[in-house]
Formats: structure tokens, sequence, C-alpha cells
């Protein structure tokens, strides 16, 4: 078992002063083996404080991260399971289920973890799942009406299996939800 938090769109200390502090209590070292985040941590504390919770961080640039401290893809493996990791403003439009799919493909992953929307969402779509952490912080975002619920994944890879369990702060009280995906076997 490989327990993964997927995170991203900080926006420190440009739309919102920090991580919600339910958040904090929740994510703590020890738990997490690894951390994959869609950028936009926009500061070197946030960056810090995610290598406190897991020493193996993978970050991958936002639009508002500091041009080359980052790469715009990241392709991480864990047993039968590939992932790629992109922030999503270099994918047009943005959140469009066909173009995130092209994408995918393109990079031949099982798991394709975008940002950018600030709104999360999960899905399979032509076998593959797809995962957008939204914001950690709940930021202000152009593409949303409403303000964003903060969030935040865990994802348990265990063979084929994988397990997300999406972490909101609604109403200022932490919600969980659990999906399940299981990459198909070919022989």
């Amino acid at each position: 078992m490989v327990l993964v938090l997927v995170i991203g769109d900080f926006h420190i200390p440009h739309r919102e002063v920090s991580l919600p502090e339910k958040f904090k209590k929740l994510l703590v070292p020890g738990k997490i083996q690894q951390i994959v985040s869609t950028g936009n941590l926009c500061n070197k504390e946030t960056f810090d404080y995610l290598k406190t919770v897991a020493s193996d961080v993978h970050i991958v640039k936002g639009n508002f991260d500091e041009v080359g401290k980052f790469s715009d893809t990241k392709i991480i493996t864990h047993g039968p399971i590939t992932i790629g990791i992109e922030h999503g403003h270099q994918i047009i439009p943005w959140g469009n289920l066909e173009s995130l799919s092209i994408e995918a493909r393109r990079l031949n992953v099982d798991i394709f973890i975008s940002g950018h929307t600030h709104k999360f969402q999960a899905f399979e779509h032509e076998g593959r799942f797809f995962i957008n952490p939204g914001s950690a912080t709940g930021a202000y975002s152009e593409l949303q009406t409403e303000k964003p619920i903060p969030t935040f994944v865990l994802m348990d890879l265990q063979g084929y299996n994988v397990t997300i369990y999406v972490y909101q702060l609604i109403d200022d009280n932490v919600k969980v939800e659990k999906i399940d995906y299981i990459k198909k076997k070919f022989d």
C-alpha cells in the first residue's frame, strides 16, 4: 500500500493566507508516503510545509509558480499504475474532458492528475482515471462564480486497485468521500 497526497492550487499568500487548520491537523508526518502537487504553491513556505508531511514530493509548475523551479509535466509509476501530472493551464479548454483525454493518451498514463480549475473532479473515462484535487485553500478562481470549496485527495494505491478519499471543508466541517478505480489487467 502506498498513500499519496494529491493537492494543489494553494495560492498562498496572494489569494489565501494559509492551508485551513482543519486540513493541517489531518496532514501529519509519518502517514503519507508521497505527495503529488498540481502546483501554484506560490511561496517557499508552502513547499517547506509539504516536505514536513512527506519527503517524497513531486510538484509540477502552476501558472503562478516561479519560472524554471518545477517542470511542466511529471510521470511517476507505482507498480502497474502510471500517473501523469500537469497543472492544467496548458490544457485548453481548461478542464475539458476531451482535452484531458488527449493529454492522458499522449502521456500514455493510467491516471492523469491536473488542477487549475480549483474544483475537485474524479472520474473514469476510456479506461483511464482523471483526478483534479481542486484548491487546497479554496482560493478564488476566475473560472468559478462561487468561492471554491477547499479540497485535497488521499490516493491509496494497491497493485491494480486505487482508492481515493476526497477531503472537502464544507461549512467548517471536513467531509470525506471514497471513490474506487481498478486498472484493467491485459494479458
